[in-house]
C-alpha cells in the first residue's frame, strides 16, 4: 500500500473523469462511502451507486445498482469501497464490462497489487489507498481555504 502517485497523475485522473461507479456505497450518511460519493456528485461528477444490499433504492437521485453489470453505458472510474480481498472480482468485472474504463481507484485502506497489475496491463490507471475526495480537495485548493498545508504551491487561496 506504499505506492506513490504524482500530483499531476492524480490531477489528470480527476480532470478527465466524468462518470464514477462507487462500489460499496452506503445509504448511511455518516459512512465515508456516502459522503465521498455525495461530495463527488456535488463537484459535478456523475455518481453511479453500486451496492447489492440497496439495489433499486435511490441515492443522490440515482438508482442503486446491484453490480457493475447493471450499469447502462460506461464509466470513467470505478471507486472501490470494499475490503482488499474483495477487490479482484470487482476489477475483473469492471475490465470486462467497461471497455473504455480509464481508472480503478481503491479507497484508503484498500489495496490489491495483483488486481492493480491486471488493470494496468489493460491500460487502466490504478490508484490504491487514496480517497478521490481528499485528493480533489488537496489538489484543487479546497483544503488550503481551510488552513491546511497541502504541499501544493499555488497563488490561489
Amino acid at each position: 500500500m506504499n505506492e506513490t502517485y504524482s500530483d499531476e497523475f492524480l490531477k489528470t485522473i480527476l480532470r478527465r473523469t466524468k462518470r464514477i461507479a462507487v462500489v460499496g456505497v452506503s445509504m448511511n450518511p455518516v459512512r465515508p462511502s456516502y459522503y465521498v460519493a455525495r461530495y463527488l456528485g456535488l463537484k459535478g461528477f456523475e455518481v453511479v451507486p453500486v451496492n447489492p444490499v440497496h439495489a433499486g433504492e435511490r441515492l443522490f437521485g440515482q438508482r442503486v445498482h446491484a453490480g457493475l453489470d447493471e450499469i447502462e453505458g460506461s464509466v470513467d472510474m470505478v471507486d472501490i469501497f470494499r475490503r482488499s480481498e474483495h477487490v479482484p472480482p470487482i476489477v475483473d468485472e469492471a475490465l470486462e464490462r467497461f471497455t473504455d474504463l480509464k481508472t480503478i481507484w481503491m479507497q484508503i485502506g484498500v489495496s490489491n497489487p495483483e488486481a492493480a497489475e491486471r488493470a494496468r496491463a489493460r491500460g487502466v490507471d490504478v490508484v490504491m489507498n487514496r480517497c478521490p475526495k481528499i485528493e480533489y480537495q488537496r489538489l484543487f485548493g479546497e483544503l488550503r481555504m481551510g488552513g491546511f498545508a497541502t504541499g501544493v504551491i499555488s497563488s490561489k487561496l
